[in-house]
């Protein structure tokens, strides 16, 4: 078996391919794996380099999200068999040919749905689904913000808040971006520079997404603002919002912001953090409900993942590279099988 994985610290450059692996075996609860498809996603690049809460012991593959077809059922396994496609999260170790997973952690793949798109669908939405759904509560005809929104939960985030009613706002660093998540079911959008330096480029910035906001609501004023960048941009997107605004803390992509706090009195708005994995790690249950109204919108169409870029598996490094870069739009994924 072979796996790309981290040996020391560093960046995708230092990924070794090694070869020869033991292939693993299904313990009590979990199955095997054969992967097909790895998505790729920031706390990728962040966890080789140990920037990452997170900091699994040398050598590890990284890689969370997955599609394949089981090959091995452990003991006590019920629901599924040998042979079932599946897409599964793991803590690390995607970029590997056969992994071992905890059988709590698989989904069927639905008919019609490809590996690739199977295994783009359970973090970004995921995230994205339980910052709307569940933090900012997200209700029919409101208006919804995103930053980042050519990225993988960036979109995701626009996908969903459609199918959640709202009128979508996205925001993105070039045109071309912009016009990747209109596609993808924004009502408007707005371009923004790739570095906001510049104090008035930061006020434009704010009545630009007021002016969008406009563009699809006579209130002119968000109602939630979906940020996975943070850094610069933070400031002026919340100034966008209206009164008892919520705004999403989903990342950190552009750095870690300063927010003057006297805005969220004068709005009455709301910070909300979204921390997706301890959610999911203290609330199964809630998480499964919300799982299977987005595989029911996976199913029936109404999101589908956008994957922008698919590697070959001996290419897997350039794909974190894409992403330390911000050349990511929608979803990278690595072809295994």
């Amino acid at each position: 078996m072979r796996a790309w994985r981290s040996h020391q610290t560093g960046g995708p450059d230092t990924l070794v391919l090694d070869m020869d692996l033991a292939p693993p075996v299904a313990g009590p609860g979990q199955v095997v794996v054969a992967v097909s498809a790895t998505a790729l996603n920031y706390p990728d690049l962040l966890v080789i380099q140990d920037l990452y809460q997170a900091r699994p012991p040398r050598p590890f593959a990284p890689g969370l999200e997955v599609a394949g077809r089981v090959t091995a059922v452990g003991e006590g396994v019920q629901g599924l068999a040998i042979g079932d496609r599946v897409i599964g999260v793991v803590p690390h170790g995607g970029l590997s040919e056969q992994l071992a997973i905890p059988a709590s952690d698989c989904l069927p793949l639905p008919e019609g749905v490809d590996d690739a798109a199977g295994a783009a669908l359970r973090l970004t939405y995921g995230t994205s689904h339980y910052a709307l759904r569940d933090r900012a509560k997200l209700a029919a005809g409101e208006t919804l913000v995103v930053l980042g929104a050519a990225g993988g939960v960036g979109l995701a985030a626009v996908q969903l808040g459609k199918a959640m009613g709202a009128r979508v706002v996205a925001a993105a660093s070039s045109p071309e971006k912009a016009a990747i998540a209109q596609d993808n079911g924004a009502d408007a959008v707005v371009v923004y520079p790739a570095r906001l330096d510049d104090p008035a480029a930061a006020k434009a910035l704010t009545a630009d997404i007021r002016a969008a906001c406009q563009a699809v609501s006579s209130k002119g004023e968000a109602d939630v603002v979906y940020d996975p960048m943070g850094g610069a941009y933070a400031e002026p997107a919340f100034r966008a919002l209206g009164w008892r605004g919520r705004y999403l803390v989903v990342g950190f992509t552009a750095g870690i912001p300063k927010l003057p706090l006297n805005l969220t009195l004068l709005k009455d708005a709301a910070v909300l953090g979204v921390f997706y994995g301890e959610f999911t790690r203290r609330d199964p249950a809630l998480n499964q409900t919300y799982l299977r109204e987005i595989m029911g919108w996976l199913a029936d169409g109404t999101i589908r993942p956008h994957i922008g870029l698919r590697l070959p598996f001996d290419r897997a490094p350039e794909g974190l590279t894409a992403l330390g870069a911000r050349q990511a739009v929608g979803k990278i994924v690595v072809e295994v099988g």
